[in-house]
């Protein structure tokens, strides 16, 4: 059994096990050390089947989910448990560290709607992530909180499984918020908060398909690096910061194909804002 891990202020945490070391601090959850296949083959997109099955044409698109390729996990990371909150964020703006102030507001397809402090927060950037884990890296002494890379979110969210999605291989309305053509309620309006859905995945992160697209620190390439290690994908985000960040998850108003762990969102520019994406952090511990 891998040796626990210690904390600034003595506490010890182990793989899986959930802490939360300031009050103004997200709850964080080890990820285990371990190894998974990064990417996936065109042939895992329900994209792909429909457009084959019913138009009998091609997504060339999706072979920038490849190449499948072996990555160690040698860097040990906590995952938030949740994606970020506007209460968490609105902390940061009190506390004089992030400027922007996010508009809680999103009008889509008709309906308006209003966040409340538990809803994921949306209309921040990369940058805003950044700002924010600064916030709580000087309240903790340490440059340990940042956004993950992508090869760590994607770990995070297949949760030491080969499922197609982060809560299973189907999506299901009472886990995941996410767009399907034909249902016509609120799912594809808006986000849900944090705490809603049956939505944790093996390792008990939650909203890892689905509710808004997450913020990585990874620079988009139209084909994976196929590095072999976290360390490495970290090195490479760290050494081009200025470039499009890739974005995991999926959101709210996009389809069960972006709500893979393998599927990679739109490349944004670290400043660019949209009301369908926000960020959660990891915690380096060791």
């Amino acid at each position: 059994m891998a040796e626990p891990y210690v904390l600034p202020d003595g506490t010890q945490v182990a793989a899986l096990e959930q802490f939360r070391e300031c009050d103004a601090c997200p709850e964080m959850i080890v990820l285990p050390k371990g190894a998974f296949e990064m990417g996936a083959p065109p042939e895992q997109s329900i994209l792909l089947t429909y457009m084959r099955e019913r138009r009998g044409e091609d997504v060339p698109g999706l072979k920038h989910e490849g190449p499948v390729h072996r990555v160690e996990i040698d860097r040990a990371v906590a995952m938030g448990r949740n994606e970020v909150t506007y209460d968490e964020f609105l902390a940061c703006i009190a506390a004089g560290w992030c400027s922007h102030r996010p508009d809680p507001a999103v009008i889509m397809l008709g309906g308006d709607y209003m966040a409340t402090g538990r809803h994921p927060v949306i209309n921040v950037s990369a940058e805003d992530g950044m700002d924010y884990a600064a916030w709580l890296n000087g309240l903790v002494g340490a440059p340990v909180y940042r956004l993950p890379t992508e090869a760590e979110w994607e770990y995070a969210a297949r949760g030491g499984t080969d499922r197609r999605f982060a809560e299973g291989d189907v999506l299901r309305h009472d886990q995941v918020r996410f767009y399907e053509e034909g249902v016509q309620v609120t799912y594809q309006q808006h986000p849900v908060p944090v705490d809603e859905l049956d939505a944790e995945n093996a390792w008990g992160l939650r909203h890892m398909s689905g509710n808004v697209q997450e913020r990585t620190m990874s620079c988009y390439a139209f084909r994976h690096l196929g590095l072999p290690t976290s360390s490495a994908y970290l090195d490479h985000a760290r050494s081009t910061p200025d470039c499009r960040f890739v974005t995991k998850g999926g959101a709210y108003n996009s389809g069960p194909d972006s709500a893979r762990p393998a599927s990679r969102g739109h490349a944004r520019r670290p400043e660019v804002r949209t009301r369908y994406a926000g960020f959660r952090l990891v915690r380096e511990v060791e």
